[in-house]
């Protein structure tokens, strides 16, 4: 497409993608704006980042920018950096002919290990995943290089795998994530033959590094379109793989807590999303696995005789543990959200005047909001317990020290202290030297 047959302007592009596009090019090499940056300015969006791809290699690429880094083993590229803004720079790709394990190798199951085979534009363009990504914008003419109906499929609202949809899901994986969260990203139908073979190849997903999936969950749910992708997700199979202990739960009980808290938690998150407010991982594992901590402290503290509080402090580690061996949670998250699953018990059991020390805790306003979250799908005594702290929250100091000083005598286990003291007997005095 010419530049006079589509609305691309430069005024669109990032100034930091531009000038790696327009050196590349006055270096002799050609360099292309490629995949979602191209695809979402056609589709009147603003992009989230632009990448750009190039037949220039990455040691060619790194001696040519001193700002740049090369990154990746499996998929080997470039990353130029100008302060906070990254401008990712791949090699052009090619077909894997090549039997040499240093550049090319796969796994019996079909997962490209290693995928450092350059090529022309013809060829990468066979090697994207999806028709929609298939888009390169050429800085030399200003025109655009529409591969596999890439185009049509964009104005009919397609996602379309390019190529043998189970041969491409085996050597990638994550693409069946991808294809999902393009879907609802784009308002976009999966197209049934690329759709088809996704709910039998789920399982592969457990073979994907725990570190990259940590990545692909934040796209997923911190966009904006977490309930959507939930659900969809969860049609075709694709959530057990990444979340086990949550999913063997919801097979227990459908219907249970366990699924009114987890739909709480992603129409939570999309409209925090929506109101511009901040979303944090910690806060987000906090809230989906708080039943399996549960459930893991009972276990606990039936087969080893632990107190209630013990049980639970074990259980926090166990359930965490579990959960980075297929998604990696930095430790930077993992650390406060056991502060939130922590602070659950203290908010149970301190509505009291201990209540005004707790509000202090740098995590409590995080640990209020998974409590409301809690009220929502279970009632009973968490929303009373909820309503309790609403209203202490809410209340002036004055009116907060009243709650507080009626909570004390008004518990039963307090009142039960207070009688036991009353009830006590004086200690036998003690005879003086002179008896």
């Amino acid at each position: 497409m010419p530049r006079n047959d589509h609305d691309i302007s430069r005024r669109q592009i990032s100034e930091n993608a531009l000038k790696v596009l327009y050196r590349l090019s006055k270096s002799g090499y050609k360099a292309y704006l490629v995949g979602g940056g191209v695809r979402d300015i056609l589709l009147g969006q603003q992009p989230k980042d632009f990448d750009v791809v190039t037949n220039a290699t990455p040691e060619e690429i790194k001696r040519l920018f001193r700002n740049s880094r090369l990154v990746g083993r499996r998929f080997r590229l470039a990353h130029i950096v100008f302060g906070r803004d990254v401008i990712e720079v791949a090699t052009l790709r090619g077909h894997h002919d090549n039997k040499n394990e240093t550049i090319s190798k796969s796994n019996a199951q079909g997962r490209l290990l290693r995928d450092n085979v350059y090529g022309t534009i013809d060829e990468d363009a066979e090697r994207r995943d999806f028709s929609i990504n298939a888009l390169y914008y050429d800085i030399s003419d200003y025109s655009i290089h529409s591969y596999s109906g890439g185009i049509h499929d964009l104005n009919s609202r397609i996602i379309r795998l390019i190529g043998d949809p189970e041969t491409r899901y085996r050597e990638d994986p994550v693409r069946m994530l991808r294809a999902v969260r393009f879907a609802t990203k784009l308002d976009m139908e999966i197209e049934p033959r690329t759709a088809q073979p996704i709910k039998e190849l789920a399982p592969l997903l457990a073979g994907i590094p725990a570190a990259r999936m940590y990545e692909e969950v934040l796209k997923l749910f911190f966009a904006g379109k977490a309930q959507a992708n939930l659900e969809m997700m969860q049609a075709y199979n694709l959530f057990a793989p990444l979340f086990p202990q949550i999913d063997a739960l919801l097979q227990d009980e459908p219907k249970g807590n366990m699924a009114k808290l987890l739909n709480a938690v992603m129409r939570n998150t999309d409209t925090r999303v929506q109101q511009d407010k901040t979303i944090t991982p910690a806060f987000f594992y906090a809230a989906l696995l708080w039943y399996p901590v549960k459930q893991r402290a009972d276990d606990i503290s039936i087969e080893s005789g632990l107190s209630h509080y013990d049980a639970n402090v074990a259980a926090m580690g166990d359930v965490m543990e579990q959960q980075c061996r297929t998604i990696s949670i930095p430790r930077r998250f993992s650390t406060p959200a056991k502060d939130i699953w922590q602070l659950q018990l203290r908010l149970e059991r301190s509505q009291s005047t201990r209540a005004f020390k707790l509000l202090e805790h740098p995590k409590f306003r995080a640990a209020y909001d998974l409590l409301l979250l809690r009220a929502e799908a279970e009632g009973g005594s968490a929303a009373k317990v909820a309503t309790w702290w609403t209203n202490f929250i809410e209340s002036n100091d004055e009116q907060r020290t009243e709650i507080a000083k009626k909570s004390r005598t008004g518990n039963p286990r307090n009142r039960g202290a207070a009688q036991r003291k009353r009830n006590r007997k004086p200690a036998p005095k003690k005879p003086s030297n002179d008896e």
